[in-house]
């Protein structure tokens, strides 16, 4: 379960899982939208005020508020995907 004031796992899974191609304009602008309103609610929320669940959902989805790489673009790196942040 997320945070107050955050949007939640499952919103976050379906606009991750839906191809670019299905979406209209609109889907792509409004999570577009979703999802810097998140980046922006983690950075300004402390890390000690988080739910452990919120605190996993962070670094799964590199919304931490720390200088670390998600253990998503730590993969990406691995494998030569990612731009080695």
């Amino acid at each position: 379960m997320s945070d107050h004031g955050r949007q939640s796992f499952t919103d976050k899974a379906s606009a991750a899982l839906k191809p670019d191609s299905e979406k209209s304009t609109t889907e792509h602008f409004g999570d577009k939208l979703k999802g810097k309103s998140d980046s922006a609610a983690s950075t300004l929320q402390p890390e000690s005020e988080k739910s452990t669940s919120q605190r996993v959902g962070d670094t799964f989805s590199s919304n931490s508020n720390n200088d670390q790489p998600s253990l998503t673009q730590k993969a990406k790196n691995a494998v030569g995907l990612g731009n080695n942040n």
